[in-house]
């Protein structure tokens, strides 16, 4: 269960939590054309820090355009809405869930001149797949669920619709047992879990699932980003289930994930079934940095 803030920014103002309401007839409940952001928000020794803010914003307004809704607010007032949101609700660690809906009017697939509503929550909310498997890794199914092809909907946009995708195949992961699912293309390659990105280590190399057939990840952009600092060799590839089995590592990615070790995929061990050197390092100066312990990565963070 969501534990509950005080204030739910909407439409330019602050609401109370319980009066955050839409119609039900609002389009974006019926159709799902609508755009999200899921972001965190990190307590440091100079007080709370929304990570990468700045892209998160970017890609917001990006699924936006990509989906035809103009919004009625500017990155900026957008930027003061999530900053504002934290800061009102007072809460040290968060997430934070922007949306952009398409609103009450019109039925139809055509929405003609609905309003475009905005709204901000942000919430207390820890690690999503468990802390026990932050420490110890999860343990995934692929899923008979295929990540969707790049001309049935718009992979660059996190259109709130096409999550219906993803539901379907965690649904069928945790019925069977499971933690996560893992999607594979339309192709066969590995893509990416339901909300997060994918990554494995073999031979020293780190690989991952190249962009035309996953979601831009702020997490993923950030772990490519840390590792060619550490001077990690990385590969944006395509690699199939198997190469997943006997890889030495692996790992999900995502705001909610954070940086999750996988420890086993169909039954079968990830190396010795232990978070490897590798991801282990990577995750340390992950945390480091969303805490503001790392040198070099200032800008990521947006102090409120």
């Amino acid at each position: 269960m969501i534990t509950e803030s005080k204030k739910i920014w909407m439409d330019g103002k602050f609401v109370n939590w319980a009066d955050a309401n839409v119609h039900i007839l609002t389009h974006t409940l019926h159709y799902g054309t609508g755009a999200f952001e899921g972001i965190r928000c990190y307590s440091t020794k100079k007080g709370s820090a929304v990570f990468r803010l700045q892209e998160h914003v970017d890609r917001l307004f990006d699924s936006c355009h990509i989906l035809n809704i103009k919004p009625p607010y500017s990155p900026e007032e957008i930027k003061k809405a999530i900053t504002g949101t934290v800061k009102i609700n007072k809460l040290k660690e968060c997430y934070i869930r922007p949306i952009v809906y398409i609103g009450y009017g019109a039925m139809g697939l055509y929405p003609k001149d609905n309003p475009i509503r905005v709204a901000v929550a942000a919430w207390p909310w820890g690690a999503y797949l468990g802390e026990d498997g932050i420490k110890n890794g999860i343990r995934v199914k692929v899923s008979s669920f295929a990540r969707l092809h790049v001309n049935v909907t718009m992979t660059k946009s996190k259109t709130c619709g096409d999550y219906v995708n993803s539901t379907l195949a965690k649904s069928e992961a945790t019925a069977s047992g499971f933690d996560e699912a893992l999607m594979l293309d339309t192709n066969g390659f590995v893509s990416e879990g339901t909300g997060q990105n994918i990554f494995i280590v073999r031979d020293g190399v780190l690989m991952t699932p190249p962009l035309p057939s996953v979601l831009e990840g702020i997490t993923r952009k950030s772990i490519i980003e840390m590792a060619q600092k550490e001077k990690i060799k990385v590969c944006e590839v395509n690699f199939t289930r198997d190469e997943l089995y006997i890889a030495d590592e692996a790992f999900f990615t995502g705001t909610a994930a954070e940086v999750t070790p996988i420890r086993e995929v169909d039954g079968r061990l990830i190396g010795n079934g232990k978070p490897g050197p590798l991801t282990r390092k990577l995750q340390g100066l992950f945390f480091k940095i969303v805490k503001g312990e790392a040198r070099g990565y200032k800008s990521w963070l947006t102090y409120i």
